[in-house]
């Protein structure tokens, strides 16, 4: 059923490890292996450093028309292999293989706007104070970039972060996630059929811990991106910090979503619940902590549980599943932590609250009622397909609770009244804001937090710009 040979990308080829290290991929809906994944070693690594060095040299020195053609033609086949990595990712993800054909769909989307926009790094001139003197701004490639990805979307994490550096003019090293590697071995291979040089993208797999440290100690990376947890980022910018690498930190979030008394319920309910049990809540843009207004608050719960009561569990590859397994074992003994937390402060479980099955790693989608801003859920990001809720009466009590936390990455926003959205987006400590949908993701639209979520942004303009640097020439 897992077609894709997992391999590591090194200077154009595709190859096992070259100590023999490696680690089963698991099938979260079976808990069965489903392939063995090769680990790089350190010479794997230094191989893969050397690689991306001369394959900066070669990608720089084309012009952005090069790099688009070569871009487009990799968006296309991934296009055209959309069902066969789709099914790859559902296997080694667990999401249902609907969400998993529109996130490598999404992929495509990326690569062709990065691949458009490189043509598109403008410079400028700067009208100059002495007679006879030009002022150039330019924007150039910063060098060979070392990435760093979740498991969360196998692809999109990926996607990003090969097309922005890509687009730019940069070579890159990308370590995707261990638990998810064959949707990004899938995408190198769509690259290297389309005509990448050597060297440009490199895929390696191993330690996390250890390949990080090892890749960021080199002088040869000079940009960093992670999508990853808070405390894998702190520990990454530090490790940064010695070489004065340029980072890019796409962070945990803890998404608050404020149901204003006029707002409409119905509607706010089929789409809270739809993006709450999405990848089983394991997407960092989830929301996570939900204050509704106490007019609203015992119809919300209520329409809210039956709708999840309703979702189809299953298997990411049986038709109609709405939600499938979490990503390991280890995630359900988070998840029956948080409910037990809660609980013993003093919030009801409605709905859920419990594991599935005596196979694969499957909890119930749980809604929590009235939970207290005391329970460890409260704050800390749950990644799950937990949904606790609680009531609010004023505009400055809930803005103050949702803004309590140190994290800053998505908010949500449902209201009908146009100045009391704006004056909440005003509010809000976040680096995206949704009102009255949850769509913050697209190909040309900057995604990224603030505050402990992090900082930086993929997507859109500044996406492209996180892999550049400015140059200013004067001459006479």
């Amino acid at each position: 059923m897992y077609s894709e040979r997992l391999e590591l990308l090194i200077d154009g080829t595709f190859r096992a490890g070259s100590d023999g290290a490696g680690e089963d991929v698991i099938d979260p809906a079976t808990g069965e292996a489903l392939a063995h994944l090769p680990h790089a070693s350190r010479a794997d690594l230094d191989e893969a450093l050397a690689a991306s060095a001369r394959g900066f040299k070669v990608w720089k020195a084309m012009t952005a028309i090069q790099r688009y053609a070569i871009m487009d033609k990799a968006a296309d086949l991934i296009e055209a292999r959309k069902a066969e990595i789709a099914r790859t990712l559902t296997l080694e993800n667990g999401k249902p293989l609907a969400e998993a054909i529109g996130e490598v769909q999404f992929s495509a989307d990326v690569v062709r706007w990065y691949a458009e926009e490189g043509k598109r790094a403008y410079g400028r001139i700067v009208p100059a104070r002495i007679p006879g003197v030009r002022q150039m701004v330019f924007k150039e490639p910063v060098g060979p970039v070392a990435a760093f990805a979740a498991w969360n979307f196998p692809a999109s994490n990926v996607i990003r972060k090969i097309a922005g550096a890509l687009g730019a003019g940069c070579s890159i090293i990308i370590k995707p996630a261990e638990e998810t590697p064959g949707t990004a071995v899938a995408f190198g291979r769509c690259f290297q059929e389309a005509g990448l040089p050597a060297g440009v993208l490199n895929i390696v797999f191993g330690k996390p811990a250890e390949v990080s440290a090892y890749l960021l100690a080199s002088p040869i990376p000079r940009k960093v991106s992670l999508t990853g947890s808070t405390a894998v980022g702190k520990l990454l910018q530090k490790l940064a910090a010695d070489t004065l690498k340029r980072c890019t930190m796409e962070l945990g979030g803890h998404s608050p979503v404020i149901v204003y008394e006029d707002a409409d319920l119905e509607k706010t309910l089929d789409t809270v619940v739809t993006f709450k049990f999405r990848n089983a809540g394991q997407v960092c843009t989830s929301p996570t902590r939900f204050y509704v207004h106490e007019s609203l608050y015992d119809g919300f719960v209520t329409g809210f549980a039956e709708r999840t009561r309703r979702l189809k569990i299953g298997h990411g590859l049986d038709e109609g599943t709405q939600m499938g397994p979490m990503i390991a074992a280890r995630r359900l003994d988070v998840m029956d932590g948080f409910v037990a937390d809660a609980k013993a402060n003093g919030a009801e479980v409605v709905t859920g609250g419990e594991r599935i099955g005596n196979k694969g790693y499957f909890y119930a989608p749980t809604l929590l009622k009235n939970v207290p801003d005391g329970a460890r859920i409260m704050s800390e990001e749950p990644f799950g397909p937990i949904a606790p809720t609680t009531s609010f009466s004023t505009f400055d009590d809930v803005i103050e609770r949702a803004n309590s936390l140190p994290y800053g990455l998505a908010s949500f926003v449902f209201t009908r009244n146009g100045a009391l959205a704006q004056k909440t987006e005003a509010a809000l400590e976040a680096g995206m804001v949704g009102v009255n949908h949850m769509v913050v993701s697209t190909a040309e639209t900057p995604f990224g937090g603030v505050n402990e979520s992090g900082y930086g942004s993929e997507s859109g303009i500044e996406g492209l710009d996180a892999y550049m640097r400015t140059k200013f020439v004067t001459e006479v």
